[in-house]
């Protein structure tokens, strides 16, 4: 138990939010402020200062510079994008470019602005011939981005050399043997890729003491409190996954905990807690994409298109008027559905035999969100034939105090969390 108060941040692209803990683990409060540019610590001071917490331990995690983008180069197109998509299911990172076989231009990767490059191919012992020439063409195109080499072991060295003068982290192989998939290292290796290399990298501080702050990237610290969440429910005899649904203005990330409820020795590379972000669904950047998926998933979005246009126009926009708020209610209420959907496909459908035992809902449009409007929203996602079964048993909750990064860091830190987490009881 720590001695003094401990202040839990998250640095974010938009919004730096602060949670102040007592040494008991109380939440004693909350206080954000724009994040600053180009420094960041600006911000920091700003949330400190609003919660008195000075000579608090603080313990932070950041997604700042609009998160990490993940290029996957690899021999084979179906192998490769499986790899990168397992990789990068609880990584924090989402997967912007997959490209496979011998690289040609590399226009294309460098269009898409990756942040990191993940380099697999070929099964230990196996063809070396294609991983062989992609490291020495990203290394001929000067490619700058820190380089994640999990492919071939045998052709590790000779890799590693023709790379030399590039930033780049060796791991195992995602693909050691025909059909087995093992991305458990390249996950933890992307990760420390991402705190050592990126984020002190996107210009968002001076020194050096951002940089060492962040002791992870904010997906992490959320899936760190969302299993720490499920183990306090089982522990209470509470059946079934938890599931979360943030939606954001630019993206909306799904986590599921499943680690307490299922039986995890016939799931092949899936992690037991993970978490899925979708890059094209949000509440204002996005807020088109949430449209157009509709309508691709065959889901009522009658008279939404404007609004969603002038969402996207005007970041900042906020609702004035009924008619308004009820355009967020439903963008928000089918952003969750299609992104629900998308998480179960790529985790098999696999929440447990029960399905979600608990679904969380964060994001600012469900913390200000009417009761009524909650109501709408909850029965949406209820009736949706798809997310019916999943969510036959689930009590619904508002993750209204921001708790769960804030418990993930407390966990990360060998504090007690249980607390914060209790906050999360259900309406």
């Amino acid at each position: 138990m720590p001695s003094v108060p401990v202040l839990c941040l998250d640095i974010g692209s938009t919004w730096t939010k602060g949670a102040l803990v007592s040494p008991d683990g109380d939440l004693l409060g909350t206080a954000q402020h724009a994040t600053t540019t180009p420094e960041v610590l600006d911000g920091i001071a700003g949330v400190t200062s609003a919660l008195a917490a000075t000579g608090a331990e603080v313990l932070a995690c950041s997604s700042a510079g609009g998160g990490l983008r993940l290029a996957v180069v690899g021999q084979e197109r179906l192998v490769s994008a499986e790899a990168g998509y397992r990789v990068a299911l609880s990584a924090g990172a989402k997967v912007v470019h997959v490209s496979a076989g011998p690289l040609g231009s590399l226009t294309p990767l460098r269009a898409d602005r990756p942040d990191v490059v993940l380099l697999v191919g070929g099964t230990d012992g196996g063809d070396d011939s294609v991983l062989l020439h992609n490291a020495r063409r990203l290394a001929e195109n000067r490619i700058t981005v820190p380089i994640v080499l999990a492919g071939n072991a045998d052709a590790r060295d000779r890799a590693m050399a023709l790379l030399d003068g590039r930033t780049v982290v060796a791991t195992d192989n995602v693909l050691p043997d025909v059909g087995e998939l093992s991305p458990g290292p390249a996950r933890a290796a992307i990760r420390d890729v991402f705190l050592r290399h990126v984020i002190g990298g996107k210009g968002l501080s001076r020194g050096t003491r951002f940089r060492s702050m962040v002791r992870t990237v904010t997906p992490d610290a959320v899936l760190a409190g969302v299993s720490r969440l499920a183990h306090l429910l089982a522990a209470d005899d509470d059946p079934g996954a938890v599931l979360v649904v943030d939606v954001g203005g630019a993206t909306t990330d799904v986590y599921s905990a499943v680690s307490t409820v299922d039986d995890q020795t016939s799931t092949v590379a899936l992690p037991a807690d993970r978490r899925t972000v979708e890059g094209d669904i949000g509440m204002r950047w996005s807020a088109p994409g949430i449209v157009a998926e509709a309508k691709a998933e065959q889901l009522p979005h009658d008279n939404l298109a404007a609004g969603a246009d002038r969402r996207a126009r005007d970041v900042d926009f906020i609702p004035s008027t009924p008619e308004e708020s009820e355009v967020d209610t439903r963008l928000a209420a089918i952003a969750a559905i299609l992104a629900v959907r998308r998480h179960l496909r790529l985790v098999d459908n696999r929440l447990g035999p029960r399905g979600a035992g608990l679904l969380v809902l964060s994001g600012g449009v469900f913390r200000h969100a009417t009761g009524q409007a909650l109501h709408t929203i909850e029965q949406t996602l209820r009736d949706d034939p798809v997310l019916r079964p999943v969510l036959r048993a689930a009590r619904i909750t508002v993750d209204r105090d921001y708790v769960l990064a804030p418990a993930g860091l407390l966990t990360g830190a060998g504090h007690d969390a249980t607390r914060l987490l209790r906050r999360l009881s259900p309406r």
